[in-house]
C-alpha cells in the first residue's frame, strides 16, 4: 500500500457526498468514501463534514494599484461625472507617494488568499511613465507566494496605446519578459482608434502566442461595435477559449435583442465576458449570456485603490453581490453565481487541473455551509484554505510565509 501526504477524511463535496480525499505531492490523488479508501498517510485530518470548495479563483484583480498594506487614503472624485482619463491622472498621482508594490502587493494576496483565493488574474500597468518596472515587480511578488497563490498576469496599456507612442512596443517586450496576456483599454473612448488599438493588440498575442484581457468601459452601441470587431477578429485568428472583455458595460445597455445578437457572435468566437457588478454601473447580463454559451466570470477588480475605496478580496462576497444585483434568488441561480469565481473563472484562465477531482491540484476551502448556495449568501467563517494540500490560512490569517 502505497503512502499519501495528507488524507482529508469526512469531507463534504458539492455534490453532497462526504468522502476521503487523499492528497500526495500537491495533487489529488483519489476521492473515495471511507469504507472504499484504506490509504496509509502520513497525515489526517478529520474535516467533519464540512463543506470543500475547489479553491476560488479572482478573474480580475489590480496587485499594483491597491493600498492595502499602506495608509488609508481617501477616494478623490471624478470633477464631472466618470472618466477614465482623469481616474488614471488621479492614480497616477496617489501612486507617487504610496508605499512599494512589493508591500502592497503581498499585503493584497495575503488579504484575498485569507478569504480563499488560490488563483488570480492580475493586470499590470505598462505605459511610457511606468516602463515595465510595475510588471518586474508583480512578478517578483507572484514568484514570492507561489506557494499560496497562482499569478496570471496581464499587460495592461493603463494609458492607452495609439495616443501613446512607444506602448505598442513595450506591451510586446512586456510579454516577451513573462506576461502571459496583452491587455487593451477602450479602444474607441481612450485612443479614438479601434483599429489601430487592436491591430496592435491581436498582432501581439497572435505573434507571441498569448491571451488578450480588454478592459471596455465604452458604452451604448459604441461598445456593442467594438465587442462584435473583437469577437470576429478573435474568430478570423482562432483565439477561442482566450480572449476576455473585461466590464463590457455595453452589454447592460442595449436592448435585449441586441445583447442576445451580440452574444451569439461571442459564443461562437469562444470570447469570455468579466464583470464584478460594479457599484451603480450597468453590467452584463449575466443568464442571457450564459444561456447563449458565453463563459461569464467574475472577479473583485479594483481593492481599495485610486478607483474604489471598497473591498476585502472575499470572492464569495463577490459571488454574492452579482447575484444580489442581478436579481438571483433560485438555488440554480446561486449556484451560477458561485460557478463565476469557480470553474467559469478557471476555464477563462485556461486552468487544466482545477477543481476538487481526482488528479486535480490539491487547492480548496474548507467552510461550514451546507452547500454552495447557503457559502454565496452566508459567506461564512472562519475558512481553511489549503493550496496543493498545504494548509495556507486559518480562520482569516496566512499560516504559510512567502518563499
Amino acid at each position: 500500500m502505497s503512502t499519501v501526504d495528507t488524507l482529508f477524511r469526512n469531507a463534504r463535496l458539492v455534490d453532497g457526498r462526504t468522502v476521503d480525499v487523499a492528497v500526495c505531492d500537491g495533487r489529488i490523488i483519489s476521492i473515495a468514501s471511507h469504507s472504499q479508501s484504506p490509504v496509509a498517510a502520513r497525515e489526517t485530518l478529520d474535516l467533519t463534514g464540512r463543506l470543500v470548495l475547489p479553491g476560488l479563483v479572482d478573474g480580475h484583480i489590480h496587485l499594483d494599484k491597491g493600498f492595502v498594506g499602506d495608509d488609508w487614503k481617501s477616494h478623490r472624485p471624478c470633477t464631472a461625472g466618470f472618466s477614465v482619463r482623469e481616474r488614471v491622472k488621479f492614480e497616477k498621482e496617489a501612486l507617487a507617494g504610496a508605499r512599494p508594490i512589493a508591500v502592497r502587493a503581498a499585503a493584497l494576496i495575503d488579504l484575498c488568499v485569507a478569504h480563499g483565493t488560490t488563483q488570480m488574474r492580475s493586470h499590470v500597468d505598462i505605459d511610457l511613465q511606468v516602463g515595465l518596472r510595475n510588471l518586474e515587480q508583480v512578478m517578483a511578488a507572484r514568484d514570492a507566494h507561489r506557494n499560496k497563490v497562482s499569478v496570471q498576469i496581464v499587460a495592461f496599456p493603463q494609458s492607452g496605446i495609439v495616443t501613446s507612442p512607444g506602448v505598442a512596443g513595450l506591451l510586446d517586450e512586456a510579454v516577451r519578459a513573462g506576461a502571459d496576456l496583452v491587455g487593451g483599454l477602450d479602444p474607441a473612448g481612450y485612443d479614438a482608434d479601434i483599429d489601430g488599438h487592436l491591430d496592435v493588440i491581436f498582432g501581439i498575442a497572435d505573434r507571441r502566442g498569448v491571451g488578450i484581457d480588454i478592459h471596455l468601459h465604452d458604452g451604448g452601441l459604441l461598445g456593442i461595435f467594438e465587442i462584435e470587431n473583437i469577437a470576429r477578429r478573435t474568430k478570423a485568428l482562432g483565439l477561442g477559449g482566450k480572449v476576455t472583455i473585461s466590464h463590457a458595460y455595453a452589454l447592460g445597455e442595449v436592448p435585449r435583442d441586441a445583447v442576445q445578437r451580440t452574444a451569439q457572435l461571442l459564443a461562437e468566437a469562444g470570447v469570455a465576458i468579466l464583470t464584478n457588478a460594479p457599484g451603480a454601473h450597468a453590467f452584463p447580463p449575466v443568464l442571457l449570456l450564459r444561456d447563449a454559451g458565453v463563459n461569464v466570470f467574475a472577479g473583485n477588480d479594483n481593492i481599495r485603490d485610486s478607483w474604489w475605496p471598497y473591498g476585502d478580496g472575499d470572492l464569495l462576497e463577490r459571488a454574492m453581490i452579482v447575484g444580489y444585483r442581478s436579481g438571483f434568488s433560485t438555488d440554480a441561480d446561486l449556484a451560477a453565481a458561485f460557478n463565476m469565481v469557480t470553474t467559469n473563472a478557471a476555464q477563462a484562465l485556461g486552468l487544466r487541473d482545477y477543481g476538487v477531482a481526482k488528479g486535480a491540484a490539491a487547492d480548496f476551502v474548507v467552510l461550514d455551509a451546507q452547500h454552495v448556495q447557503e457559502a454565496v449568501v452566508a459567506r461564512p467563517r472562519p475558512r481553511d484554505v489549503y493550496k496543493n494540500g498545504r494548509l495556507v490560512a486559518h480562520g482569516g490569517t496566512i499560516v504559510t510565509a512567502a518563499r
